[in-house]
């Protein structure tokens, strides 16, 4: 019998991503992204052997069509018989979920609870969830939670300062987010330097168009930037970050805004995209800030100085700091802005050696940092559908 497959999906709100994964090589023998879900001009695009190609959705321009269109695809290069199990990355299980779990009804209804945690996700998540299990009937389904990582965070680090009834009654707390990734790269990052990682103090600074940073110990998430929401925290793509919460009455009583006006600003149109004027992505920002653009040059000030505070202030959650790491597409490619960090860092230690930093670029591996540093800042790509095929090819007993 042929090696069963998994299948992992992510769905956001108006997207799907999707791939099919031989948990044993980790090769991915097809991927798809559905984008415009619920809109008319809704596509998926398939990839396989390096081969693309585009499908219309527009008869069927939801969750439901996309995951047919998937199976549509699978079937003609023969690979639906194949797939042993479906993994699904949901962001908030918070604090009903501290690690990954096979699918059944009562965990649909602890997805569902945790919607006011991740108003924008789950509500997608659970729409894939059920187009999984009609399409492809019988086959066990696995979610694997952002947050379950961090679920070992100590009180002190997850709690606010504020009234406790609100915690009691609403779960108001930190969440944190990124956790497969976490997950994978703390057990990546060991393997690589050839330490066990419960003897490594970790900082990891997974760096996206949404970025974030954890404190490791003991192989352990304690302690992590972003909070109830993914709001809270670094300068992202189109997020502010940590910001004065008055800010809300300030702007309300002053430019008329509504909480939701609000909301939506502080999430779709700050960042690096608020600060420059210019863009959300840090490949544009970083071209224009050379070639002298005042916006962008400030914007990516910003970014790396919230950056290297963070990792001073994660280092104390950590107990100190053997490794910086850094992934995620911008800490994965961005030599500029690693270098940049590093030169905030080196009262802990930390010295850039430039040949290896444009070196580890492009999915390659590396240890940025010179021979003499107290502390090594390493480079590890991150791979969370990896991670979520692991755990559902271990779940569904294959």
């Amino acid at each position: 019998m042929s090696q069963k497959l998994i299948l992992v999906l992510n769905c956001g709100s108006s997207s799907l991503k999707g791939a099919v994964l031989d948990n044993n090589s980790g090769e991915v023998l097809l991927s798809c992204l559905a984008e415009k879900l619920n809109l008319p001009d809704a596509y998926i695009t398939f990839k396989v052997n390096g081969e693309k190609h585009k499908v219309d959705l527009s008869a069927k321009p939801d969750h439901t069509g996309a995951v047919e269109a998937l199976m549509e695809e699978l079937k003609a290069h023969g690979l639906d018989s194949r797939i042993g199990a479906i993994g699904h990355r949901v962001v908030s299980g918070g604090e009903l979920y501290s690690e990954s779990i096979l699918v059944d009804d009562e965990v649909i209804a602890g997805i569902e609870k945790c919607i006011p945690l991740a108003p924008l996700h789950n509500p997608a998540h659970l729409l894939g969830l059920r187009a999984a299990q009609s399409i492809f009937k019988g086959l066990p389904n696995v979610v694997v939670f952002d947050t379950a990582f961090h679920q070992t965070m100590p009180e002190h680090a997850y709690k606010y300062a504020i009234p406790q009834e609100y915690y009691e009654k609403y779960g108001l707390r930190r969440y944190g987010a990124h956790g497969t990734s976490y997950r994978f790269v703390a057990d990546e990052t060991a393997r690589f330097l050839g330490k066990d990682k419960k003897d490594l103090r970790m900082v990891i600074a997974h760096l996206g168009n949404g970025a974030s940073i954890t404190a490791v110990a003991n192989g352990e998430s304690r302690d992590t930037s972003m909070g109830l929401t993914p709001l809270e925290g670094l300068v992202m793509g189109t997020r502010s970050g940590d910001i004065d919460p008055s800010v809300f009455g300030f702007l309300a009583e002053n430019a008329n805004m509504t909480i939701a006006q609000i909301t939506e600003m502080l999430n779709k149109k700050s960042g690096l995209l608020g600060i420059s004027g210019l863009s959300n992505d840090c490949r544009t920002i970083e071209e224009e800030a050379a070639k002298g653009h005042k916006g962008a040059k400030l914007a990516l000030d910003m970014f790396i100085y919230r950056l290297a505070k963070y990792i001073g202030s994660m280092a104390v959650a950590a107990g100190g700091l053997d490794a910086l790491v850094f992934t995620g597409g911008i800490g994965e490619n961005s030599d500029i802005i690693r270098e940049r960090v590093i030169s905030y860092l080196g009262f802990l230690g930390l010295n850039i050696d430039q040949e290896a930093n444009l070196k580890a670029r492009f999915g390659n591996a590396g240890v940025i940092t010179t021979a003499g540093s107290k502390a090594v800042a390493v480079v590890i790509p991150t791979n969370e559908e990896l991670m979520i095929a692991h755990d559902t090819a271990r779940l569904s007993g294959l």
